[in-house]
């Protein structure tokens, strides 16, 4: 497979093509106003990416209730007062060639008590102090991510990703160790994807034709064993409520966690997987072109780039340019690096909490 490969457009049952195979991963920066307001250093930031090359920029994740905030700095969609800063974003990313989307989430048990107060979650959990939601509670959630998703629309984004990943609420509902429930969003596997699945057909019947629907899924650890997402990524596939499906692997290539299913590697137990005309993507330890290339050899419509995209605003285009003789830069980075790739201060302190992505200041003599 050549790379060229990477850069033919990626048609999807619904809404714009993408101009190429590299997704832009929904990163955390702690950029965006207390309030979830869009910042200028937010938008200046994924604007760059943009520019760049990819062909879709998602935002970092947006919270759909203001208990589900997850971070501090942590964009909003949960209310009017954040659509002006999302339409400046969605324009922006439109005039710079990229299809956008707002990644829709909730933290649940994982949102931080100075925060939101107590926590919320499928079912009591003593370790973060979380309360159960109730039925009634449960189903204004979905009704939030829905509104979320209209919010986005009116906003003129061209989809929006349904976080359903990495144990946050959706991930609490869909994991056994965390949902205790008795009602009908608790118990077997069918009850326990119900509210993801109430989501995803709600904002599949609330926005428009030509709105892109996607979902991101942790197929293990979290408490989601292999087979019942495997099997939830089936039920998916066959339902065709989404656009597609993004991954997210930690390690594309790696060996499942889940000694018994070893006879293939993680992401062969979802390539095989009927999926029509949904797009599959994967996200984990995607740095170099040969990575990506292999990634899309592997079955793979399109790689998400996280730690790629935060190190080169401009990483499609230089694979473009340069294929496999793109050498990305290697870590840790001096913070000035980084503010030269679009991140502000805030970003920079923050990707400083992650060992061995930025270099510490040499003390001196």
């Amino acid at each position: 497979m050549s790379f060229e490969t990477l850069f033919q457009p990626l048609a999807l049952a619904r809404g714009p093509q993408w101009r190429n195979r590299f997704a832009l991963a929904p990163l955390t920066n702690q950029q965006s106003r207390p309030d979830g307001v869009l910042s200028d250093e937010e938008i200046h930031w994924l604007a760059l990416r943009a520019k760049g090359g990819f062909g879709l920029v998602m935002t970092a994740a947006a919270h759909v209730q203001a208990i589900g905030q997850g971070f501090p700095g942590q964009l909003g969609v949960f209310g009017d007062e954040h659509l002006p800063g999302l339409a400046r974003l969605a324009a922006e990313l439109r005039a710079n060639g990229a299809v956008s989307a707002v990644q829709l989430h909730h933290a649940g048990a994982r949102a931080p008590a100075e925060l939101v107060g107590q926590p919320v979650s499928a079912s009591d959990d003593a370790q973060s102090g979380a309360r159960g939601l109730s039925l009634d509670e449960v189903q204004r959630l979905r009704d939030d991510f829905v509104a979320a998703a209209v919010r986005a629309e009116k906003a003129g984004f061209d989809g929006v990703e349904v976080h359903g990943a990495h144990g946050y609420v959706l991930t609490q509902f869909l994991a056994a160790e965390t949902n205790r429930r008795a009602d009908r969003y608790g118990g077997d596997l069918e009850n326990r994807t119900r509210l993801l699945f109430e989501v995803l057909d709600g904002i599949r019947a609330a926005t428009g034709r030509g709105f892109q629907l996607g979902v991101r899924l942790s197929v293990e650890r979290f408490g989601v064993t292999l087979m019942e997402a495997r099997e939830t990524v089936r039920r998916i596939f066959a339902q065709g409520w989404i656009d597609y499906l993004d991954l997210s692997m930690w390690d594309v290539f790696k060996e499942p966690a889940e000694a018994e299913h070893r006879e293939r590697r993680l992401l062969d137990w979802f390539t095989d997987l009927e999926r029509g005309p949904i797009r599959l993507g994967g996200a984990g330890r995607l740095t170099t072109p040969d990575q990506v290339k292999a990634a899309i050899a592997a079955g793979l419509d399109f790689a998400t780039l996280g730690r790629a995209g935060i190190l080169h605003h401009d990483y499609p285009d230089q694979v473009r340019r340069l294929g496999a003789g793109f050498r990305p830069v290697e870590t840790p980075v001096a913070p000035e690096h980084l503010v030269q790739e679009g991140l502000s201060p805030v970003f920079v302190e923050y990707m400083k909490t992650f060992k061995g992505f930025v270099r510490e200041p040499v003390a001196a003599e």
